[in-house]
């Protein structure tokens, strides 16, 4: 725990995520990244240079199964009000509208739900889990499927409210959040998405996986450069 909390150091000394006196709600999907982030961001309160308010945000897509009382007790455990948004979003995208690319819509669709809940609730930044992995894997897909070179920013502003948008967890590793569920006993909730495990996103990270070894260098150099040259 001790590397991905300073990964969060990191990014909130780089880009002063977290602001004195800030509300952060957490978009709590109850996947191993979202569910230690809110754990990371409890515990960096403890040293963070300014203090701030944590609260996490569940949007429920209406899946059968979606286990909420664990990510409950997870909120309660840390001391952590949860906001639970219930939506008939999982419906609207695989039946009704019979999405061949489910992915994207639903990541905009619950981004604006969080922004509205968050503008709402005077929650002034929303953090979401996105970790150093994800931001390699959305710049090769950016070049291979839309012919540009692009990927998400730290901070971002919302246009049409005052939320921020901020990714702690910029800096760190897949591996090494993985390794820190695991000693900290965070037990994530299984996904009940039908496209859960075949994204376009899980075909990135073999390529990833063979640049790292053809190259020699690490991922962290690839993150590094991405930061630099687009943010």
């Amino acid at each position: 725990m001790r590397k991905v909390l300073g990964c969060v150091k990191r990014a909130q000394n780089e880009f002063n995520m977290i602001e004195e006196g800030d509300v952060v709600g957490v978009g709590l999907s109850g996947g191993k990244d979202s569910m230690l982030l809110l754990r990371a961001l409890c515990l960096f309160r403890a040293f963070a240079p300014v203090s701030y308010e944590v609260k996490a945000i569940t949007v429920d897509m209406g899946f059968e199964g979606f286990d909420l009382e664990k990510i409950a007790g997870f909120c309660e455990a840390n001391g952590v009000e949860h906001i639970v948004v219930p939506t008939e979003l999982g419906k609207l995208i695989f039946e009704e509208r019979k999405e061949t690319n489910p992915c994207s819509l639903c990541s905009k669709m619950r981004r604006g739900i969080l922004n509205r809940v968050c503008a709402e609730r005077g929650i002034s930044k929303l953090a979401l889990g996105h970790h150093g992995d994800d931001l390699i894997e959305t710049f090769l897909m950016s070049m291979l499927y839309e012919s540009r070179v692009s990927a998400f920013k730290p901070v971002t502003g919302f246009e049409r409210t005052e939320v921020v948008q901020i990714r702690p967890l910029i800096y760190a590793l897949e591996k090494d959040l993985e390794e820190a569920v695991e000693r900290e006993g965070i037990e994530a909730v299984v996904n009940p998405c039908p496209a859960s495990g075949y994204t376009e996103r899980e075909k990135m990270k073999p390529i990833i996986d063979e640049m790292e070894r053809v190259s020699g260098a690490p991922r962290t150099h690839i993150i590094s450069a991405i930061i630099k040259n687009y943010h």
